[in-house]
């Protein structure tokens, strides 16, 4: 009786131990597809990128001149930022994304 207790048990454990690691692989690439993504949109011009995306929710002037063009969707209840950087001669140089996927 002890014997299969034990037995069970591991097999649940080791059952939630797979699913978490499941999930984790598929978080690691949605990531990459957000990157990829995100990426060809470096060397565009602003106005490319205002044109897919639309007006960007909030605008962050850097002290380099620079600014971040944020723009925010929701999913799930889960916040979406896409932050892109644009320089003075209004090309996208960087971005970043935090809670896409």
């Amino acid at each position: 009786m002890k014997n299969s207790f034990v037995t069970i048990l591991c097999t649940i454990l080791f059952i939630l131990l797979a699913g978490c690691q499941t999930v984790s692989q598929k978080i690691d690439q949605t990531t990459e597809l957000e990157k990829k993504e995100l990426s060809k949109w470096l060397n565009k011009s602003e106005e490319d990128l205002k044109s897919f995306y639309g007006q960007p929710d909030k605008v962050e002037f850097l002290k380099t001149r620079n600014r971040n063009y944020v723009y925010f969707t929701e999913k799930y209840k889960i916040k979406c930022e896409r932050k892109f950087e644009v320089n003075p001669k209004n090309i996208v140089v960087g971005f970043s994304s935090k809670n896409c996927f």
